[in-house]
């Protein structure tokens, strides 16, 4: 068997089970970028401890400064102890980089598990959490049902097409209506259907996404962030292909109404139920909900405009989602040295993994460390779709690809939703700077005084002691990795109105490609 071969816009590889294309290869990178990013979340200790005179360049390349620093970088915490932690994000990566370029319905069962399999571990992989431990299980549950959904769609298009290559679907569902009476319309469009319900329930597009919110909440925020973003975009991507080259197959009876309607319910469910949230990692659930809306809204009408807004929904909705997730982290981990009175977070269950659980957390923490609580109300105020920032642009282009083909009912919804979802937004914004907070400094670090050694060369011998200091909890901040990526991010959601061609160019060609033939 010839395991490569050439394809009109890309290889085919190991007898077309997988394929590489421009989208392929552009969203491969696209998604390594991302797990670098939310790998760093664990890779480095979330504080360290800056002393401005040992701080100097000189200083950090040919000295090294020692502290006790086992309870102030937090290098007890779970995920540093987690010695399978890498093999399964690697799992996951990898099922997600297969989904993408999968050409087969063999090999798109086998990537969807292997992606899905390493999120059940991740979810459940922090042994000292109970309500991880449930959450992973309810994601284990449903995630096998959705996977049943899968696997009988696939069973229906192998039974009515005689093909398990992609390829064939297309070449069958291009042909006219009068070619063949075997085919009829509704058979491989059921099958379509039924198939898109089980990546509709991967997605938590609404009306199949009344588990995501329990276990974004239950499992840790680090996990959550792989959850909410990488599980999505393989699938989105696969999505697009799937529509591409089956849209207009018998108008009458097309599979992608489907896609429409969950992108009806998504747009209203994630808006009007995240109204009525208290705890912020379900009000984040909610809103990724709304924000599938959107994108499902793009994908199902397949034009050359709406797809560019799709990948770039996609896009701007992985950063901006990215950034929310790492800001609740680092404020977690940057109340190290704040206590509280308040009976409520006290009784929080696995404060350890999700310290910053409930919306009222977040009171005053302007005053607290103003900069987070800014990076946060940009990325916020990107959710709303505030110009002129990254996610105005985004759903402007997805209502004027809707407008444009006569989505007028879906369009007035999505404005409307957009709206209104603001109100929810806009209360994390009243809690952040309209409020003083209910923390104060623990009276035991201020009184605390903390001893450094820094160890350097000196006259040719190696860590000879140079000199000692002293440090205190003012001298605590949070890591070098954690601050670049927010503040990255932030400046690229802040300042996209002056850098947007290079990204819409970008774009416009990949999509140019898959509508060129």
């Amino acid at each position: 068997m010839i395991s490569l071969s050439i394809l009109n816009k890309g290889i085919a590889l190991h007898g077309g089970l997988l394929q590489v294309t421009n989208i392929t290869q552009n969203f491969h990178v696209f998604i390594f970028i991302i797990s670098i990013l939310i790998v760093g979340l664990t890779s480095f200790y979330p504080r360290k401890v800056w002393v401005p005179e040992f701080s100097s360049l000189k200083e950090i390349l040919f000295n090294n400064f020692y502290y006790y620093s086992t309870k102030i970088t937090n290098k007890m915490g779970e995920q540093f102890k987690i010695i399978e932690y890498p093999l399964i994000l690697l799992f996951i990566i990898s099922g997600a980089s297969f989904l993408i370029s999968t050409s087969d319905l063999v090999s798109i069962f086998l990537s969807i598990e292997l992606q899905s399999y390493g999120l059940y571990l991740l979810s459940t992989i922090y042994r000292n959490s109970e309500l991880s431990t449930a959450g992973g299980l309810i994601y284990f549950l449903l995630g096998g049902l959705s996977s049943c959904f899968i696997l009988f769609g696939t069973s229906l298009l192998y039974a009515n097409s005689g093909t398990t290559s992609l390829d064939g679907i297309y070449i069958i569902t291009s042909l006219s209506d009068n070619i063949n009476n075997w085919y009829t319309p509704y058979y491989i469009n059921l099958a379509l259907i039924i198939f898109s319900i089980g990546f509709l329930f991967k997605i938590s597009a609404a009306p199949f996404h009344f588990w995501s919110p329990d276990v974004y909440d239950a499992i840790p925020t680090i996990v959550t962030t792989f959850v909410a973003i990488i599980a999505k975009i393989s699938i989105f991507i696969f999505l697009l292909e799937l529509v591409y080259f089956t849209y207009g197959y018998f108008n009458e009876y097309n599979w992608t109404i489907g896609l429409v309607m969950s992108s009806l319910f998504s747009l209203l469910i994630g808006t009007f139920m995240g109204l009525v949230q208290f705890r912020i990692k379900k009000l984040l659930a909610y809103s990724t909900i709304s924000h599938v809306g959107f994108i499902l809204l793009a994908l199902s009408i397949s034009s050359i405009e709406s797809t560019q807004a799709f990948i770039f929904y996609i896009i701007q909705y992985s950063i901006s989602n990215l950034n929310a997730f790492v800001i609740l982290i680092a404020i977690g981990f940057s109340l190290y040295n704040y206590i509280t009175n308040n009976i409520e977070y006290k009784k929080l269950i696995d404060k350890n993994n999700s310290p910053i659980q409930l919306i009222t957390q977040l009171k005053g923490y302007f005053y607290i460390n103003s900069l987070l609580s800014i990076s946060l109300a940009i990325t916020i105020f990107s959710f709303v779709g505030i110009p002129p920032l990254i996610g105005f642009f985004a759903k402007q282009m997805v209502l004027s690809a809707a407008l444009d083909n006569g989505y007028i009912f879906l369009s007035l919804v999505a404005i409307l939703t957009s709206v209104v979802g603001g109100v929810y937004y806009l209360n994390l914004i009243k809690e952040i700077f309209f409020f003083l907070p209910e923390y104060k400094l623990n009276p035991i670090l201020q009184k605390l005084n903390l001893d450094g050694t820094v160890y350097g060369k000196l006259e040719g011998k190696k860590n000879v002691l140079l000199k000692t200091c002293n440090f205190n909890y003012k001298n605590i901040v949070m890591s070098s990795s954690m601050s670049i990526t927010i503040s990255i991010i932030t400046l690229i959601i802040l300042l996209f109105i002056f850098m947007n061609k290079e990204w819409l160019s970008m774009g416009t060609i990949v999509v140019q490609i898959l509508f060129t033939f």
